[in-house]
């Protein structure tokens, strides 16, 4: 790495013990939801995503980038990289006529900016809410997140005041009911059982119900914003907000009990082990 590039995640940081966490798979449908509402956004992925085809290819892939960021170290660098080529010649034209390009600065941004209203959510629902200053200090890295993956930094609101502005108004006057978004949320509630499930537990994943496309769906739905809903069409009423919350508790509850090696997923699982064999070669050589 030189000097002028971007300095990775390590133990200690927020993110570093966020994104590994199982939990984050709830709040992730959500994500992709408002992303694709963005107009480029959804004709971006409408057009060229495979997420309709290879659901879970896709989620897994999605996945392994997301944990490079934070637990890849130099290799969170690479990737940043590897993202923004990726996406260069992602473009064309949406049925409005409107133009698009993936890697135009404002629906990159947001993209990226949606992981601050997911960090927040699954704190609110499936563990305890940010302090003020966790919150602030969440969102300083998100902003380092955004020099690792490239985002420019102008179109990125400085502090959480202003991104709390800035994500009111996406909502109210960029954000769209796109078709893209409905079709991700027909995805989530038809999507079959992982192929990398056995035999025997594909038999009962439809009326498993935790593991079902219903959940998927229901946890998606209301993990949105009101306004977003609102803007979809989505039904929502108290007695599903009250479920949700219901459910919410036992994750929160059970989560913080589950073994490391379960409660966070395998990249961030083994990078979390990485570092505590590095340090206690540290602690030693400290005590003597």
């Amino acid at each position: 790495m030189t000097a002028t590039e971007p300095e990775p995640f390590a133990p200690g940081s927020l993110l570093w013990d966020g994104v590994g966490d199982v939990r984050l798979l709830f709040v992730l449908g959500g994500a992709l939801v408002m992303q694709v509402m963005h107009p480029a956004v959804g004709a971006a992925v409408g057009e060229q995503s495979v997420y309709r085809t290879d659901p879970w290819g896709r989620l897994t892939r999605s996945l392994t980038s997301l944990q490079t960021w934070v637990y890849g170290g130099a290799a969170a660098i690479e990737e940043g990289r590897r993202l923004r080529e990726l996406h260069r010649d992602i473009a064309g034209v949406d049925a409005q006529g409107r133009r698009y390009h993936a890697l135009s600065a404002e629906p990159y941004a947001w993209v990226h900016l949606t992981a601050f209203d997911r960090a927040l959510v699954t704190a609110e629902y499936f563990g305890e809410p940010h302090t003020p200053e966790e919150e602030r200090r969440l969102y300083a890295e998100i902003i380092q997140l955004g020099r690792i993956l490239r985002v420019p930094e102008r179109v990125l609101p400085p502090t959480v005041e202003d991104y709390r502005r800035y994500f009111a108004d996406m909502v109210a006057n960029t954000l769209e009911d796109h078709p893209t978004a409905h079709d991700v949320l027909e995805v989530a509630l038809r999507v079959g059982p992982p192929p990398m499930l056995p035999a025997r537990l594909r038999r009962v994943w439809s009326p498993l119900g935790v593991t079902s496309g219903r959940l998927t769906h229901f946890v998606t739905v209301g993990t949105l914003p009101p306004a977003v809903r609102e803007k979809l069409g989505l039904s929502w009423s108290a007695g599903d907000e009250r479920r949700l919350r219901r459910f919410g508790r036992v994750v929160a509850a059970v989560t913080p009990r589950l073994p490391e090696r379960v409660r966070y997923m395998p990249i961030a699982y083994r990078a979390r082990r990485a570092a505590r064999s590095r340090e206690r070669p540290a602690r030693a050589l400290r005590s003597v």
